[in-house]
């Protein structure tokens, strides 16, 4: 295994770190927020702002070393609504409350990350060591954040540099060969900050679950193609010349490779599962730059910016078999796919102090996709194949103006109304629509609060969705949803709170694959309601619990023979519990349920049925200790515990147990 890949990150941070001292940083309080799209005014009134309204969950860094969560999808496993599968791409795809990834907008730093292709991310190429906090908003979230988050918003924040000298070196090893090894260094002065972050990952393969009933195509032990490997790369630079300026530069960088595991079902009978493909990503990369600042021009007034780029490449194989050698077969093909994202936002605010806050949001964006390769045509089978080109070039611009009012009018008494209004330009077709958000809470007493929200909310057709070589429709429309909510949280005795969330969603003219014509159409009408519990509680202060449970309703009205969306589960169980001893050493249980998922038939298959997934339980276990002063923590875990065969999507088996073991020192 060549460990250079996998530690130049840590190389850097020895270098740069000579003067370092004793201290820890990547608390929530260390958090680059300059970047942030900021969604919430200062209340007068002791008022809570517009986020109130909504529902908000946080992950912040402290629970995400706790639990050990690498990447960012581990890090959202466990909250409410939240659902992460894994299917044919091999990547983890984020659901919120029933929507799938592409209809989830996700930020870094007020960078949008969605890809410009099809709007979809890979949470695994983000790494938790760079992650200050994540705030998750479900269903109706601002109009401040722009379109395109159907489902929700997920905002992370990344850390910044504090006073003094701050570093940490983290290496990990577990089964079969895998590691990650990871370092960080910041500093901060009056009027300077920094923080650099670095790690790498290899993967050869993952365990699979030890009952794990081989296949033609998939033997026992460990997954085939499934081997990963990531390097990323951080730099936050903070600089505020007077009390009232502050300026920021952010730069990011990852590569790596992973393959595709196929689908393990070869049977050409099963009317459920589609022929296994054999495909590989043998190389991708992505650059982030972010150039922020903020402005108090007076008391009352404040301006914030920041230009932005995401740019990503990608070599995209699809071979003949699982022998990943030849394109000889007909559907083979060779990709390298190139999209870039850049633009600029202008937030300005005004506080009139007991009349409330007033927030503008500015922004243009402009989304570009350039594809090469070759696709293997064989009409006669065994006969040799001709290759079609799969170039493409198109792009497309956005536009976006947002107004958003925050009142606190009475003591206890929030009150929010936002109006978005969004243009789409392309050379064939310019499209424009809005959103609108109502929201209210309510301090009903001192340890209670209720709240509601309204949302009307839109998403643009992607590049993909419309230009797509085989399946692309200029044509189409934009996706629309209207979701309601309203809940209550409750505070109790000895640091225990409870809250509880009802929502309703209907959206429309959501973009599917016509079987009859091949592209794609606005077909999907969906309803989605449910519910979401949430409580955390202190029996000692040594001991967290934290436990959530979601009950999801879905009604898919636009494909006959179908009662609900597929792969999204009706219910789903958690549990954490964290224990702290007074010795530094740390207990972290996780328990994650998941029950009644059901899929349908093949899409060509004319009479439609219907089939469940096995339910399953995951178990986590994470134990740490500090020594040398607190100075190193050595930690040891499993996932999957008791080696659960589970699938999150039918004929993907996933992880079965991985017991890993690593240290952390601070410098």
């Amino acid at each position: 295994m060549n460990m250079k890949a996998g530690l130049w990150a840590l190389a850097l941070c020895c270098t740069l770190a000579p003067e370092a001292r004793g201290g820890e940083a990547g608390q929530a309080s260390d958090s680059y927020a300059l970047g942030e799209v900021v969604v919430s005014g200062n209340c007068t009134d002791g008022g809570p702002g517009a986020e109130a309204s909504q529902t908000l969950y946080t992950v912040d860094a402290d629970q995400i070393k706790a639990s050990g969560a690498r990447t960012l999808d581990q890090a959202l496993r466990l909250l409410p609504g939240v659902n992460v599968r894994t299917g044919a791409e091999g990547v983890p795809r984020i659901d919120i409350r029933g929507f799938r990834t592409r209809h989830v907008l996700l930020l870094l730093d007020g960078v949008p990350m969605n890809s410009a292709l099809d709007m979809q991310f890979d949470p695994t190429t983000i790494p938790t060591e760079n992650i200050a906090e994540i705030k998750l908003t479900s269903g109706a979230s601002s109009v401040l954040y722009g379109q395109g988050g159907l489902g929700g918003v997920i905002n992370i924040i990344t850390r910044k540099g504090t006073p003094g000298v701050h570093g940490t070196i983290s290496g990990e090893f577990g089964d079969h060969a895998p590691y990650l090894a990871k370092g960080t260094l910041s500093a901060a002065t009056d009027r300077f900050s920094y923080f650099l972050s670095g790690s790498g990952t290899k993967v050869d393969a993952f365990p699979l679950a030890g009952d794990f009933a081989a296949t033609a195509n998939q033997g026992s032990g460990y997954r085939a193609n499934s081997d990963r490997e990531r390097r990323n790369f951080l730099g936050t630079i903070g600089f505020t010349p007077t009390a009232d300026v502050a300026l920021g530069l952010t730069m990011s960088y990852s590569e790596g490779s992973y393959g595709k595991p196929a689908g393990t079902i070869v049977n050409p009978i099963d009317t459920f599962a589609s022929p296994p493909k054999y495909a590989r990503v043998d190389g991708f990369s992505g650059l982030y730059l972010q150039l922020a600042g903020e402005c108090a021009l007076s008391e009352h007034f404040t301006l914030r910016g920041w230009g932005y780029l995401n740019r990503s490449d990608q070599d995209l194989n699809q071979y003949d078999d699982a022998r990943l050698d030849s394109f000889q077969a007909d559907g083979s093909f060779r990709e390298r796919v190139h999209t870039s994202i850049y633009g600029a936002t202008l937030q300005p605010r005004y506080d009139f102090g007991k009349g409330g806050t007033l927030t503008f949001s500015f922004g243009a964006e402009r989304d570009g996709w350039e594809n090469a390769g070759v696709q293997a045509v064989n009409l006669v089978s065994g006969g040799t194949p001709s290759y079609s080109d799969l170039a493409k070039d198109r792009s497309l611009s956005l536009y976006s103006a947002g107004v958003e009012y925050e009142l606190s009018p009475v003591p206890g008494l929030g009150l929010v109304a936002g109006y978005g209004w969004y243009w789409q330009h392309r050379s064939e077709l310019a499209q424009d629509d809005y959103s609108f958000l109502l929201g209210a809470n309510y301090d009903f007493a001192t340890d209670t609060r209720l709240k509601a929200s309204f949302k009307r909310n839109v998403r643009f057709p992607s590049l993909g969705d419309l230009y797509d070589i085989s399946k692309g429709n200029e044509l189409l429309a934009t996706e629309t949803s209207r979701s309601v909510e309203a809940g209550i949280e409750q505070k109790l005795p000895r640091e225990a709170r409870v809250a509880l969330t009802g929502f309703y969603t209907e959206a429309k003219n959501l973009i599917q694959n016509d079987q009859t014509t091949g592209h794609n159409m606005n077909l999907s009408e969906v309803r989605f309601a449910g519910a979401e519990l949430q409580g955390e509680a202190r029996p000692m202060a040594s001991l967290l619990l934290r436990a959530g449970y979601t009950y999801l309703h879905s009604e898919d009205r636009s494909r006959p023979g179908r009662e609900e969306v597929q792969y999204n589960p009706r219910d789903k169980v958690t549990l954490e519990a964290r224990y702290d001893a007074r010795c530094g050493g740390s207990a972290y249980l996780a328990v994650n349920h998941v029950a009644n998922q059901y899929f349908y038939t093949k899409d060509n298959v004319p009479v439609v049925q219907k089939a469940k997934l096995n339910d399953y339980t995951v178990v986590n276990l994470r134990l740490s200790q500090k020594v040398l002063q607190d100075r190193v923590t050595l930690y040891v875990g499993a996932n999957n515990l008791f080696d659960q065969n589970y699938e999150t999507s039918y004929g993907f088996p996933q992880p079965g147990r991985y017991i890993y073991g690593g240290f952390e020192y601070r410098l």
